[in-house]
C-alpha cells in the first residue's frame, strides 16, 4: 500500500478522463491526484481507506475524492481462482480548473463548487437516486460535448443529496501528513491491520514491521494521522462489525469475536463510541430504514 502521486493523464480532445475499471480484485496501492475524482461502485465491497478513515464499501455507492485525498479500495477476501470479475468501477477525474479558472465561481454553479470543497475530505454517497448511476454509463467515446453535459448533470444532482445520503470521509484532511519517506512503513502497517483486524493485532508487532520500538511506532502514528494505532484498529474492526451486522444474521456475541474483540462489554462500548448507538440498536433499525429498498442493479450488465 505504497503512498503514490497518480497524475490525471487527459487525453487532446478532452478536459476531463472516464475510465472502467474491471477485474478480479482491486489492485490500487494508496494514493492520491492532483484533481478530483467521482467513482461509482458498479460491483465490489470490501474497505476502503481514506486520509486516516477507514469504512465498508457495497455496489451502488458513489465516492468523490479532492485533491491531495489519499484513498484506497481494498476487497474484503474471496474465493480465489473462481474467474469473476467482482471488482467493477467507472470513474470520472478532472482538475478544479477543467473548464476554466472561475467557471464554477459562477452563481449557477455555487452548489457544484461547494461539492468540490467537500470532497476534499472524501465523500461517500449512499442510497444514491438511480438517476445518478445510470449517467455514469451514459458516458460514451468520441462524444465530448456530450460526456461534459452528463458530468455537470451529475455534480449537480450530487450536490443536491439530502445530508444523511451524504457521508464525509474525514475530519480534517489538513491534519493528516503523509509523505513519500512514510511509505514503506504505511504499507507494511496498513496491510498488517487489515489482514489480521479479525484476530490478533498489537502496537509491538506493527511497530516491528516499521522497524521502530514500540514507544516510538506510537508517537509516530498519532503524528502522521492524528488517530492513536489503537483507534484506527478498531474503528477497522467496527467498519467490519457494521457490515455483519447488516449482512447476516449473527448474534452480537458472534460478531465480537469474528471482528477480532475478546470482551462483549469492550465491543459493545467502542462500537457506541464509533456508531452513537449499541450493536443491537445500529442493526434494528438498519433493518427498519432497508426495509422494502430497491437493491442496486448495475445499468451496464
Amino acid at each position: 500500500m505504497k503512498v503514490a502521486y497518480r497524475h490525471i493523464s487527459t487525453p487532446e480532445d478532452a478536459s476531463f478522463v472516464i475510465k472502467e475499471f474491471c477485474q478480479p480484485r482491486f489492485t490500487n496501492t494508496f494514493h492520491f491526484h492532483h484533481g478530483h475524482e467521482l467513482i461509482l461502485m458498479v460491483k465490489s465491497s470490501g474497505k476502503v481507506y481514506a486520509g486516516n478513515k477507514v469504512i465498508n464499501f457495497n455496489a451502488g455507492e458513489i465516492y468523490m475524492f479532492g485533491p491531495g485525498l489519499v484513498h484506497c479500495f481494498c476487497n474484503d477476501n474471496t474465493p480465489a481462482g473462481t474467474g469473476e470479475e467482482v471488482a467493477h468501477a467507472i470513474i470520472v477525474q478532472f482538475t478544479e480548473d477543467f473548464l476554466g479558472k472561475d467557471f464554477f465561481d459562477k452563481l449557477e454553479l455555487r452548489k457544484i463548487k461547494e461539492l468540490m470543497q467537500l470532497s476534499e475530505r472524501g465523500i461517500q454517497f449512499r442510497k444514491i437516486p438511480p438517476v445518478l448511476s445510470t449517467m455514469f454509463f451514459q458516458f460514451q467515446a468520441n462524444q465530448q460535448m456530450k460526456n461534459l453535459i452528463i458530468l455537470l448533470q451529475l455534480l449537480d444532482g450530487l450536490s443536491q443529496q439530502n445530508s444523511e445520503n451524504v457521508l464525509l470521509l474525514t475530519d480534517d484532511p489538513r491534519k493528516i501528513h503523509y509523505k513519500d519517506v512514510d511509505s514503506k512503513k504505511l504499507e507494511s502497517i496498513f496491510k498488517y491491520v487489515l489482514e489480521n483486524y479479525h484476530t490478533h493485532v498489537d502496537s509491538k508487532s506493527a511497530a516491528s514491521l516499521a522497524c521502530m520500538n514500540e514507544a516510538a511506532f506510537c508517537r509516530y502514528f498519532k503524528r502522521r494521522t492524528s488517530k492513536t494505532f489503537s483507534q484506527f484498529v478498531n474503528e477497522t474492526r467496527i467498519s467490519h462489525a457494521t457490515k455483519l451486522l447488516i449482512g447476516t444474521d449473527h448474534g452480537i456475541a458472534e460478531i465480537c469475536y469474528a471482528c477480532g474483540f475478546d470482551n462483549i462489554s469492550y465491543f459493545n462500548r467502542q462500537f457506541k463510541i464509533y456508531q452513537g448507538k449499541s450493536p443491537r440498536e445500529y442493526r434494528k433499525e438498519l433493518v427498519e430504514s432497508n426495509a422494502g429498498a430497491p437493491s442496486f442493479r448495475p445499468t451496464g450488465d
